[in-house]
């Protein structure tokens, strides 16, 4: 069933964050992130500024500048972690009510610096997860994070990339290295885990899985997700779509001893049970004629909770030339399916998505530009109720790169609707084929009644 969504023409509450270069036809990489802690709205800026603001009033709490592109990050008791895209792809933790820098890391340390000069080529942390103390015996739980460093020599193309376990202090529990790109991560749930784990002290603990995605796969590690054990940093199990080409693996996300993978290697969506085992695939953007050529899309974002998987894919591309005038049937998509493969609903997102959010009845995606359609009606965040589809978009001038979420209930209820306000980051677009630019640079809000 596909849902059309109603529209919402406020604006919602703003704040300008500065100036940035409009994005062009074509998306972008990441330049943004925003995040929602305690009452605060922090976002990260494509300059390195990182700032709070309270989430009612938009007044400034405190501003950092962060080594780098501030482009992830994700809170932890009563910090916040940073990752940027920079010269030494730091990761920084920050006091949530002061801004005080706790401590630094250089993932360069693990993948080294930038051989050429470019954006390309600089350190990138591509991830972050934490996990709350409440589920350790830490004071202030842990964090995981994910980095890569891309080179590229003539025809060569080569990735280096680490995944690195912190305490809240910043020491470095564990290491995994590889070959490949890391571009996305997800931990599961203690509460939901079943195995157990003996801590220092004799005390015990519920095991958790990490599962790390990997995109790119051109060197000697060949599988595009390797589940890792939370505590120790060992391979539980991989899994690999089994395709030839050097794409694998879009996106992850863990719920207890399930892990929903979005695969770039044939365009299908799975859902895997313990070692991997294989609980159903559904084409998502497969490849298809039309006029003449076979398009495909990729699987870029999935999500996964108690009884649903959401999917969303991204642009068009045509077997060959990639370049196409075509749009492929699913491109710009958010399919959600039950736990058994079934489909519950889908929805035109209508542009290109860089992110997915979801509360226990709600996912939110931030929607920018469709490279081929140039529709400034396709700019918004839109939000969907997780059981019927109902949708609504919410408007805005430029596109939406980056969404917070902000419950009005605890994210495990039940009720029908659990979410209460939404920031998002909007960003300037200015088309090729166009003499105007859309939206500004700015944190807006929306208090949903």
């Amino acid at each position: 069933m596909n849902v059309p969504p109603t529209r919402d023409t406020r604006r919602g509450r703003c704040v300008w964050l500065g100036g940035v270069d409009p994005v062009r036809s074509r998306q972008l990489w990441t330049r943004s992130c925003v995040q929602s802690i305690a009452d605060l709205l922090v976002v990260g800026r494509w300059d390195g500024r990182v700032t709070a603001f309270d989430r009612d009033t938009l007044d400034p709490h405190w501003t950092v500048a962060h080594p780098g592109h501030a482009v992830t990050m994700t809170p932890l008791t009563d910090r916040l972690i940073v990752g940027s895209r920079g010269e030494q792809g730091t990761i920084a933790a920050y006091d949530i009510d002061t801004g005080t820098q706790c401590w630094q890391y250089e993932t360069a340390t693990d993948i080294g610096v930038p051989t050429k000069d470019g954006l390309f080529a600089l350190p990138h942390v591509t991830a972050l997860e934490s996990e709350p103390a409440a589920s350790l015996t830490a004071d202030r739980g842990r964090v995981y994070a994910a980095a890569q460093r891309y080179e590229r020599d003539g025809e060569h193309r080569c990735w280096q990339s680490v995944v690195l376990a912190f305490d809240a202090d910043g020491t470095v529990d564990w290491r995994y290295k590889t070959d490949a790109s890391s571009n996305a991560l997800s931990l599961g749930d203690r509460s939901l885990g079943s195995t157990r784990h003996r801590h220092d002290g004799g005390a015990t603990h519920s095991s958790t899985h990490l599962a790390v995605g990997y995109n790119r796969c051109l060197g000697d590690h060949n599988v595009g997700l390797v589940v890792l054990d939370a505590d120790s940093g060992t391979v539980n199990w991989n899994w690999d779509p089994g395709t030839t080409s050097g794409r694998r693996v879009g996106d992850v996300a863990v719920h207890g001893d399930r892990v929903a993978v979005a695969s770039h290697g044939d365009r299908c969506g799975y859902l895997l049970g313990p070692g991997g085992e294989e609980r159903w695939r559904v084409p998502l953007a497969t490849e298809t004629e039309c006029d003449g050529e076979t398009l495909y899309a990729y699987p870029n974002h999935v999500a996964v909770g108690d009884d649903h998987v959401a999917f969303v894919t991204g642009n068009t591309y045509a077997v060959g030339s990639r370049e196409t005038a075509s749009r492929h049937p699913n491109e710009h998509q958010l399919a959600v399916f039950d736990t058994d493969g079934t489909t519950r609903w889908s929805a035109e997102i209508r542009g290109y998505a860089h992110e997915l959010a979801t509360t226990a009845s709600s996912v939110v995606v931030p929607c920018a530009q469709n490279v081929r359609v140039r529709d400034p009606m396709t700019h918004g965040v839109r939000q969907f109720d997780l059981e019927t589809g109902a949708g609504t978009v919410l408007e805005t001038d430029g596109i939406a790169t980056a969404v917070a979420l902000e419950s009005a209930t605890n994210t495990n209820s039940t009720a029908a609707s659990d979410l209460n306000t939404i920031g998002a980051v909007e960003e300037p677009v200015e088309y090729h084929d166009g003499d105007h630019s859309y939206g500004e640079y700015a944190l807006r809000t929306w208090v949903l009644e």
